[in-house]
């Protein structure tokens, strides 16, 4: 890698003397502006052509000299030739990341034993009932687990690549007559696929990047008050879409646990469902041992990922969803009693938590509004379209599921309680959180209040701010920059 960084320098600098060979040397210390500003040297190539091109500018005595074929190549150069060494040295950095081999054999078997005993178990008795292809876009397409565990030989790059394309719901393993657990399979596969370096991660730039922004010390922040045992953990996404709702919601847990804290952080899931578990087990990881550390015993969650994610890895915590403690003071809130039918969908994290399942159409019921079943729910529910980042390289099966809940919804307002599934879910058929409904955010059209990014970054940054003028917080803190 060091000798490809030196062969761009060297190409670099040759293009530099070019440059300034025909510009003349003289114009390199100033850099000549319409206010004859001067300008430090920080840096080489950038720098360097920024100086060209200033001097030129510089030069300019006439409107004609704008278009001169000098001024035209500085110019060009100073977006393109920073742009070109840069992409020069991706293309090379990720060529050789991928014919990197694995150091540590004993480490590669550990990794290849999961995938292998999973894959040899569904193969030997999976039945080929088809009871998951049913409703899978994913298992529709390729076959029965046991077709597929027969067919791909997960050792090559191209056949873990597949595993991308299921949505990891866990539908498969619920209505499996033969107990296997397909979804875990998958799963294991992804995380073999990043162990190997044989992901493409820029696929995922938009869902990894809104993981790093919701760790980094812009967004998170943890505010514990003394004798603090239990924490509202609201996640990322309900916060920068409905800061509202969320500061409601804290004080109203407020009002019934005092001594609560707040966490705003991400539970890193992207990163656990695409089998990036080393950078998942480093974040969350140092996230679980500070809360421990601070005699943390209670983790109320809103966001069904992140409860999914607190309960499999969070060892010492209880863990409880906002759903069933707002079941209780319900009144407290002031529900609307507007009437109407709605449907619930249940998101598939939860889809064995039955006593959230229960609590939210309580809730729904003592606002007076009346629920009829979609044909998934509860433990049988459907993915909204939006787990396991499928979208990225198979939009047409997250469609496809979505597109279910609009006919099983048939023409009802569907109300769940994961943000994430409320927005995915609106592009086909009008969804609401149950929070919309409990704090009134719903207007007269049935449509919430509900931002959109970049304004969800800003929420998130403005709530965290708030907080932290809060004197109820006596110990606070953001993600070390370094972990």
């Amino acid at each position: 890698m060091r000798n490809y960084k030196k062969i761009f320098v060297v190409i670099g600098l040759v293009a530099l003397v070019v440059m300034f060979s025909a510009t003349g040397m003289h114009r390199f210390v100033i850099l000549h502006n319409i206010g004859d500003q001067h300008a430090s040297l920080q840096g080489l190539p950038d720098t360097a052509v920024i100086v060209n091109a200033g001097s030129r500018i510089g030069r300019i005595s006439f409107l004609a000299g704008i278009l001169s074929p000098g001024l035209l190549v500085a110019l060009a150069l100073l977006g393109v030739f920073p742009l070109v060494v840069r992409r020069g040295l991706t293309f090379f950095r990720n060529r050789h990341r991928e014919k990197m081999p694995v150091q540590d054999s004993t480490a590669t078997a550990s990794l290849q034993s999961p995938p292998v005993e999973l894959q040899q178990q569904i193969g030997d008795h999976c039945t080929e009932c088809n009871a998951c292809l049913k409703s899978c876009s994913f298992l529709s397409h390729y076959g029965t687990p046991k077709s597929i565990a027969n067919r791909f030989d997960f050792s090559l790059a191209e056949s873990q690549l597949v595993a991308y394309e299921c949505s990891l719901c866990g539908l498969c393993t619920a209505v499996c007559p033969e107990k296997l657990d397909p979804a875990r399979f998958f799963l294991e596969v992804r995380r073999r696929c990043c162990a190997e370096g044989n992901l493409d991660e820029s696929k995922y730039g938009s869902i990894l990047g809104y993981e790093k922004k919701g760790n980094s010390q812009f967004l998170s922040w943890y505010g514990l008050p003394e004798g603090c045992d239990t924490i509202f953990f609201p996640g990322c996404t309900l916060p920068g879409t409905r800061p509202v709702v969320t500061t409601g919601l804290f004080r109203q847990i407020r009002q019934n646990i005092p001594t609560v804290g707040l966490v705003l952080d991400c539970c890193n899931k992207p990163s656990h469902d695409l089998g990036r578990s080393g950078h998942f087990e480093k974040m969350f990881g140092e996230m679980h041992r500070y809360l421990v550390s601070q005699g943390i015993r209670t983790v109320l969650t809103a966001c069904p990922n992140c409860t999914k994610v607190f309960r499999q890895y969070g060892a010492g915590l209880a863990v409880k969803t906002v759903y069933e403690i707002l079941d209780t003071p319900i009144s407290a809130i002031g529900l609307p009693g507007n009437g109407g039918t709605f449907t619930v969908h249940d998101p598939c994290p939860l889809r064995n938590d039955r006593d959230t399942q229960q609590a939210v159409r309580r809730m729904l019921g003592d606002m007076g509004l009346a629920v009829n079943e979609m044909q998934h729910s509860g433990k049988q529910t459907l993915c909204c379209g939006e787990g396991g980042t499928v979208a990225a390289v198979k939009s047409q099966y997250a469609r496809e599921w979505a597109l279910v809940h609009e006919r099983e919804s048939a023409g009802r307002t569907i109300v769940t309680y994961c943000a994430g599934c409320t927005g995915n879910l609106n592009h086909v058929v009008p969804a609401l959180h149950i929070l919309d409904l409990l704090f009134r955010q719903v207007n007269s059209q049935g449509k919430a209040k509900v931002a959109r990014a970049p304004f969800t970054y800003w929420h998130r940054f403005r709530l965290k701010r708030t907080m932290m003028r809060d004197d109820h917080f006596k110990v606070q803190r953001t993600r070390p920059v370094t972990i």
